[in-house]
């Protein structure tokens, strides 16, 4: 997120086979390990007409290293490749009570994803590992100048990046393949 009138999430995804490759680059770079990997659980809320998928917003409890974070996202903009849209943030309590809150305003889980995501801090970006079940996939999150000089230093290919939500990405991937769970998760649950 950055500062400004608005909270902003600017950022790119990147698919990325070999995440232990990235891994190494980030260390060999002087990259700053923030967060150790650990399994999320991101559940997305909406209302019964899809009201905010419907406008490109999203509505999210995620679970994480025993707390909670409510996040609300606004619709989506590209500039040059790097996806901008209001972010706001705030931890919860006690995610089954807030999730159980939602419900009585009317929302109701819609998605569930669930990731192994690894953070890091490389000039001034925040760069996530994510392990998903559809793949691996790098996001770099900062001001726009910056991610592009992340991305090149990485040898990541910015022509690759990803402009869905792990739910739209999981959602085309279900178009493909049917037999898919409603939910992006992962099988065996993670440990």
């Amino acid at each position: 997120m950055t500062s400004g009138s608005e909270p902003r999430e600017i950022e790119v995804k990147l698919p990325a086979p070999d995440l232990a490759d990235v891994r190494r680059r980030l260390e060999s770079l002087g990259a700053v390990l923030e967060k150790e990997r650990h399994d999320e659980s991101n559940d997305l809320f909406d209302d019964d007409a899809g009201s905010l998928a419907g406008s490109g917003r999203a509505l999210r409890l995620r679970r994480a290293q025993g707390r909670g974070i409510l996040t609300f996202k606004g619709p989506a903009r590209f500039l040059q490749g790097v996806k901008s849209r209001e972010e706001r943030e705030s931890v919860v309590g006690d995610p089954g009570e807030t999730e159980a809150i939602l419900e009585r305003l009317g929302f109701r889980r819609r998605f569930r994803y669930e990731k192994r995501r690894e953070e890091w801090r490389l000039s001034g970006c925040a760069v996530a590992l994510d392990e998903t079940p559809i793949g691996n996939f790098v996001e770099i999150e900062g001001d726009p100048a910056e991610i592009r000089k992340a991305v090149a230093a990485l040898a990541l290919d910015f022509a690759s990046a990803i402009p869905y939500s792990y739910a739209g990405l999981y959602a085309r991937r279900r178009k493909d393949d049917p037999k898919l769970p409603a939910d992006m998760v992962f099988d065996p649950p993670p440990k």
